[in-house]
């Protein structure tokens, strides 16, 4: 009798619950009936325009109704996505505990259980943050979604704002995958593209076929399994060979993806920006894009690096603003989408010896200072030495001008510079220019021994094409809802980090590395791309065994690439070359039509330019070779003048 009693009770108690839970359901939907409906019209829309304002891509440029949506496609995304779509309220609890069940069993989460509502919540949003408020935020816009949408109005703008590798929306996709209409998509074309949703980087077609072949196989699966075609249909349609038959406006927007990767990340980064679409009715976000810029660098990368193998980054950036102009992140984005110029850090070698030699200046050196240039340990305490090497192992086996030295990139006279000058001074003069990485105090930090990101790299190189001015790089000029209500603007706030006069002489003597004179025993660094300059620069290029680096500039325009493996592959002399060669053909076709009086420097009042002997340092004869190069006026060379070798600890090699 016991046993019956507590059994009604517990009865009586789950069935409360259970009540009380279906009472908070309804009063849930009940209340997000009761709000005002969502504007999702044109939501999730993003518009880029360039420089000049014209549009160059959208998220949402061409939505479709779903009755111009191909019906194989919108099976194969009901299918695959949620197969019971038409039947739940926005959330399907079966397939949420099922999902549980498998995820807690394997201690890996295997199986997702999000409806087609529910991703559409979450595409209102910027980001993807995995928090709770967020969690909670996707949850209750997928209610109100579900309370004031049919089915159809919900699966529609689903299909026209997710993202298929880059591409946003179905008919933006078909056409740039097939070159087609989304209501002309085959069974075989509409199997593939259901399939690039999950995971853009893996399953997109141009990235990894063999992956994207095996999603689709999935797709067809479970069309056959949820009854929309037959097995015969989707054997055929998974042998159908596809032909990806891009529109000419997709090879403009490859040509950006990287650049448009890059504008988004920004974007999410400015705090004032509303987290929600939905607030906003999309976004206008006018860029730095400059397509000009932006051709220069994509067709001498084309025409240049000839090795296929090999991995890409460039940037093309206004110095004097901060403005990134052009960019690319690898040599084709639908094979790698990860962003070489933004999120890698590589070895930058000698160019860093810029920043090296502006310390130097900054604390008495002149173009004429010298250094003995041979075979060299340098000694330490703890009976600890270091024995660097110069490039080909080319040495003068004598005292070296700092000019002379920056031709020939010398390893030996940077790292007696920087011993000369103290552990501090480099890092402090990269720290004034932004680069704020954590260096080490080891004398191979000269030589560039250090992963630095390209984009600051960038910075700093700026800081001293603009004569002495720490810039920000950014993309994002000014950002608006759809009703053009200015939501940020970017606000440059330059600050005064280096000396003119000494950025003006580093400036010149940045020209050596190409300048003819210096040819003796060795060459120029930059002089094999010397016959295609018809401007001034200031170059200089680096190279470690696994990367290759040229940053130059002018006070109009500065531009850094580089090239290498992903997996350090040793690089050879000749993607040097053509690293160096894509550089110039940049340079060159950007800045044609200008002439060196408006893109060079005006020499300071302060400053004073005489004719050296490049190697010596030594005032010119007759009899010498000759340079002009620059000095504060009452530091001109003169013959008292002595090598500083006696200061640095050091033990000559013997042959």
């Amino acid at each position: 009798m016991m046993k019956k009693k507590k059994s009604k009770k517990w009865l009586f108690i789950i069935i409360g619950i259970i009540f009380f839970f279906v009472i908070i359901y309804f009063g849930i939907y009940l209340y997000a009936r009761m709000q005002p409906k969502l504007p999702i019209t044109g939501a999730n829309g993003y518009h880029l325009y360039d420089i000049n304002g014209d549009t160059y891509t959208a998220s949402s440029e061409e939505s479709v109704s779903l009755k111009d949506i191909s019906k194989h496609l919108i099976n194969a995304t009901i299918s695959i996505e949620d197969k019971n779509f038409y039947k739940h309220q926005g959330f399907d609890f079966l397939r949420i505990l099922k999902a549980m069940f498998v995820n807690i069993k394997s201690g890996e989460t295997l199986q997702g259980a999000s409806t087609i509502t529910q991703q559409y919540a979450r595409n209102l949003f910027l980001d993807f943050d995995k928090t709770w408020d967020r969690k909670i935020k996707e949850a209750w816009i997928t209610i109100r979604l579900e309370t004031h949408y049919s089915k159809d109005d919900i699966l529609e703008g689903y299909l026209n704002t997710i993202n298929y590798g880059g591409i946003f929306g179905i008919e933006n996709a078909s056409k740039y995958y097939f070159n087609k209409s989304a209501k002309d998509l085959t069974l075989a074309e509409a199997s593939m593209l259901a399939g690039i949703p999950k995971n853009p980087s893996r399953y997109s077609p141009l990235i990894d076929e063999e992956s994207a072949k095996s999603r689709q196989k999935i797709i067809l699966n479970s069309m056959v399994k949820n009854g929309y075609i037959t097995e015969s249909q989707a054997d055929s349609a998974y042998n159908t060979k596809l032909n990806y038959e891009r529109s000419e406006d997709s090879d403009n927007l490859k040509m950006i993806m990287y650049y448009q990767d890059a504008v988004m990340d920004e974007l999410k980064s400015i705090k004032t920006i509303p987290s929600s679409f939905l607030e906003t009715g999309g976004l206008k976000i006018y860029t730095n894009l400059d397509m000009k810029a932006q051709k220069a660098l994509e067709d001498s990368a084309n025409k240049n690096i000839t090795n296929a193998d090999i991995q890409m980054a460039g940037i093309v950036m206004d110095p004097q603003t901060g403005k990134v102009l052009a960019l690319s992140g690898g040599r084709d984005y639908n094979k790698s989408q990860y962003n070489r110029a933004t999120m890698a850090k590589r070895q930058v070698g000698s160019t860093i010896k810029p920043f090296l030699y502006y310390s130097a200046l900054e604390n008495g050196f002149t173009p004429s200072t010298t250094f003995t240039s041979e075979k060299t340990t340098f000694s330490f305490s703890g009976n600890k030495t270091y024995t660097p090497k110069n490039y080909n192992d080319e040495y003068a086996n004598g005292p070296i001008s700092l000019a002379a030295a920056i031709s020939y990139s010398d390893n030996i006279y940077a790292v007696k510079t920087h011993l000369f000058l103290g552990d501090d001074a480099l890092p402090d003069i990269l720290n004034r220019v932004g680069i704020d990485e954590k260096l080490n105090n080891l004398p191979s930090l000269a030589l560039g021994a250090v992963e630095i990101n390209m984009m600051d790299m960038m910075g700093a190189y700026s800081a001293l094409a603009n004569e002495g001015y720490k810039v920000e790089p950014y993309f994002i000029s000014k950002v608006t809802d759809m009703d053009g209500n200015v939501l940020y603007e970017y606000k440059p706030n330059p600050e005064n980090v280096l000396n003119k006069n000494t950025v003006y002489i580093l400036n010149e003597l940045l020209t050596t590395t190409y300048a003819a004179e210096f040819k003796d025993y060795n060459v120029p660094t930059c002089l094999s791309i010397a016959p295609k300059m018809t401007h001034k620069y200031a170059i200089k290029s680096g190279t470690t065994n696994t990367d290759n680096l040229i940053f130059g500039y002018n006070k109009d325009l500065v531009v850094g690439m580089w090239t290498g493996y992903d997996d350090n592959k040793d690089v050879s002399s000749k993607d040097s070359s053509n690293l160096k060669n894509a550089w110039v053909d940049i340079m060159e076709s950007y800045l044609e039509g200008k002439t060196d009086e408006e893109t060079w420097y005006e020499t300071p009042s302060n400053v004073v330019g005489v004719a050296i002997d490049p190697i010596s340092g030594k005032a010119a004869t007759d009899s010498s070779k000759a340079k002009v190069l620059y000095y504060i006026k009452g530091t001109e060379p003169t013959e008292n003048k002595s090598s500083l070798d006696e200061a640095i600890p050091t033990v000559k090699v013997e042959e």
